[in-house]
């Protein structure tokens, strides 16, 4: 899947997209987390996520055309 990120998650992971291997939402963020470490991770707890424009949640199923957004809270 296709991992988007924006504000504090991009500013955290160093880089606005990104590809990963997953079936599931927690399975991308997981390895999302391996690759950009703590400070990533702890912007992520506060973060809505969505597949395709969706709400989802960790259990989601992804495949190789779908896209995973991060969106921290906004102000």
């Amino acid at each position: 899947a296709t991992l988007r990120l924006f504000a504090g998650a991009r500013e955290a992971a160093g880089t606005g997209s990104a590809q990963f291997d997953g079936g599931t939402v927690g399975e991308v963020l997981a390895a999302a987390v391996v690759r950009y470490g703590e400070s990533f991770q702890t912007v992520l707890g506060s973060c809505r996520v969505w597949v395709n424009g969706d709400a989802a949640d960790p259990q989601t199923v992804v495949g190789v055309e779908d896209e995973v957004a991060v969106l921290p809270p906004v102000s």
